[in-house]
């Protein structure tokens, strides 16, 4: 998205006046999802979906479940970045069909599910309560930072059998720096944030990177990319499938980032890989 003018004035302005609150409007803008309205294609998997809404204990934060179909084999589901829990829906709805059923999530801050700031590490300690609470999982499907979570989650316990990720990030400063350029702010403002992102976090941003979660893992992953996504560059992924111990890449051509979730083909392989 292009960022608008408005923000790019107030950015320079506070650039001009403070470091410490260009980097706290930043950060704000950085962990603050948009909120959209769901789209048609999405409206049966909400209609038709058991919806709850619970507390993740260690975040204080309630988010908003969607149970869909009955089968005991459950594919857990995870959007991205201002997405939804239904963003995926086009693939559930295959899933059910080939004998699965599926749980998805909107994350904190992000669908039905109340606040307004959110993280990465906040969906991927909602990712681990799921699987305390209503697991196992078979495998585990994700969407850009929800395919991020996903690679970190299973670093950090998630226990499944396999893993898809589509249009995912790679390297956490690379999308920090990307941020900072894009609201045309220099490089000391991106050492700043990351800097109270570590503090926050109590972690390095890097341990946080797609690379360095698959490096760890040792269950079959399939990796989905396409080269026109302009939100995410394909270079991210294939420098995740390089990184894994077994991996699978597919690079499909004129989906973009988010048409990709619907298509037909990648979905029919997705599956595949699942059954295989």
């Amino acid at each position: 998205m292009k960022t608008p003018q408005s923000i790019l004035y107030l950015a320079k302005a506070l650039s001009l006046v403070s470091t410490k609150l260009t980097t706290d409007f930043a950060l704000k803008l950085f962990t603050t999802p948009l909120k959209h309205t769901m789209p048609n294609r999405e409206l049966a998997m909400d209609a038709n979906s058991r919806q709850e809404l619970i507390t993740i204990p260690a975040l204080s934060k309630e988010v908003n479940l969607y149970h869909y179909g009955t089968s005991p084999t459950k594919i857990l589901l995870v959007h991205g970045w201002s997405g939804r829990g239904t963003q995926l829906s086009r693939i559930a709805e295959q899933l059910l069909e080939a004998g699965y059923s599926t749980l998805s999530f909107d994350a904190p801050a992000h669908g039905k599910s109340p606040g307004t700031t959110s993280h990465m590490k906040e969906f991927v300690t909602t990712i681990l309560y799921l699987q305390e609470k209503y697991g196992p999982f078979d495998s585990a499907i994700g969407h850009s930072l929800g395919a991020m979570a996903c690679l970190n989650a299973a670093k950090r316990g998630l226990n499944v059998r396999k893993i898809v990720i589509i249009g995912s990030g790679d390297v956490v400063d690379d999308i920090l720096k990307d941020f900072v350029r894009k609201l045309k702010l220099n490089t000391k403002i991106f050492h700043a944030m990351k800097a109270e992102l570590e503090k926050r976090l109590q972690e390095t941003t890097n341990s946080y990177s797609a690379y360095m979660a698959g490096k760890e893992l040792t269950i079959p992953i399939l990796v989905i990319h396409d080269t026109d996504d302009k939100d995410v560059p394909v270079a991210a992924s294939k420098h995740i499938a390089a990184n894994l111990q077994h991996g699978e890449l597919i690079i499909t051509k004129g989906l973009g980032h988010r048409k990709i979730l619907g298509d037909a083909d990648v979905i029919r392989r997705c599956i595949q890989f699942l059954k295989k």
